[in-house]
Parts: C-alpha cells; structure tokens; sequence
C-alpha cells in the first residue's frame, strides 16, 4: 500500500500573478507528453484520454506520439499548439515527457502538472544510445542516436518563469529517477511528494482530481 502523500507550497514560491496564477474556471486546451519508449498507449496517457471523454468531452485534447529526436519532438509540439489559446491550455507530462513539459510551459506561460519529471535527460539517457524498445508495444523498434543528447541539452531551461504555474508529482518510491532531484528542481513550485509509489505512479487515480483541479479542468 502507498503511503499517504503530503502536499507543500515553499514559502519562497511566489505568489500567483493577480491575472493569469490562478487556473480559470475552465481550460480549452489540454496535452499529454509522454516519457522515454512510452507512448499514447501509457496507462497514464490513456487514463487521461478517458478523463477527458468522460468529464471534459468538450476539452481538445492532443496526446501525440513523440520522434525519438528531442528537436524534431519539440517541433511536433509547437505546430501542435501553435493556435492554441496561452491562457485557457495546460500541459501534463511524465517522465521524459515532464522535462518537455516543462520547455513548453516556460514558453508558453501554461499551467503544468509534471510526473515524476526528468530532470537531467542528457546525462541520463546518454546510456541509451541505440537500438530501444516501446515499453507498451516490444516488437516496436527505434534507435536512439548520439546527437539527441545534444538535442535534449538545447532544451534544458534555466530558473523557471511561472512556478506558481506548475505542479511537480515526486515519488519517493520512483526507480528509475532520484526524487531528490526532482524535489530540488521543483522546489520553487508546488511539490505533491508521494512517500511510496514508483515511476510510474500506478497510484495515479488516487489524485487524479487533485490534478485537474490545479489545471482549472
């Protein structure tokens, strides 16, 4: 069993700006981003696409599958979201996925949730060169080249503009990220740190409305 969570707004954080820090009643616009060799098909991704059916069915939804390059990832993106409404959109992102969350919501001003969101991709994922496997599908196949590790470094972002904006999921229980990092990264942002749990957060329903509350969904 997962042990409670706990939730926590630094004191430094600052405060939401009096026009755009709070969520408005209703957003338009949501994306998904998904992690390294996941997919649409993510038990995340697809429990989200069911929210929105569910709950929101009149939201646009865009939860795209992702090029293995960073550059070519980031440019799918933004012809995605390019006529997207800044102030009425919200990003959600895990893993891989939450570090290119986090590119867009410094761009773009848009209220983020960011689960278990990788931190150092370039440093990590340099073991990863090669030939990789999708996790929900293992006949599918793509190579992972040496140049995206620089491609991932173009993408880092320094301090982050709008932390009020943004949501980090850390749990404590993740496997393959050090929560540490994630916490230290996200300090300035609101931090829902999961005592157990594990990458990835097969708790996610426990505070899924938690979640959407803070997008303004």
């Amino acid at each position: 069993m997962t042990a409670p969570s706990s939730d926590r707004t630094p004191a430094s954080a600052p405060s939401p700006a009096p026009t755009r820090g709070a969520a408005p009643a209703n957003r338009t616009h949501l994306l998904y981003l998904h992690g390294f060799r996941s997919s649409p098909r993510s038990a995340k991704a697809r429990r989200m696409a069911r929210w929105v059916a569910e709950r929101r069915p009149d939201l646009v939804f865009a939860c795209p599958q992702l090029p293995p390059s960073p550059r070519e990832a980031m440019a799918l993106v933004d012809a995605l979201i390019r006529d997207w409404p800044r102030d009425t959109m919200a990003v959600m992102g895990s893993s891989l996925g939450g570090f290119y969350a986090t590119h867009v919501a410094q761009a773009s001003g848009a209220r983020a949730v960011l689960l278990n969101p990788a931190v150092d991709p370039a440093r990590d994922l340099a073991a990863y060169i090669g030939e990789q496997t999708c996790w929900q599908n293992p006949d599918e196949h793509f190579y992972f080249r040496p140049e995206f590790v620089d491609e991932l470094r173009a993408l880092q972002v320094g301090d982050l503009a709008h932390p009020d904006r943004m949501l980090a999921v850390v749990a404590k229980g993740d496997e393959v990220l050090d929560w540490r990092e994630m916490h230290a990264r996200y300090e300035a942002c609101r931090i829902k740190l999961l005592e157990g749990s594990d990458h990835g957060l097969a708790d996610f329903d426990d505070y899924l409305d938690e979640l959407t509350a803070f997008l303004g969904l």
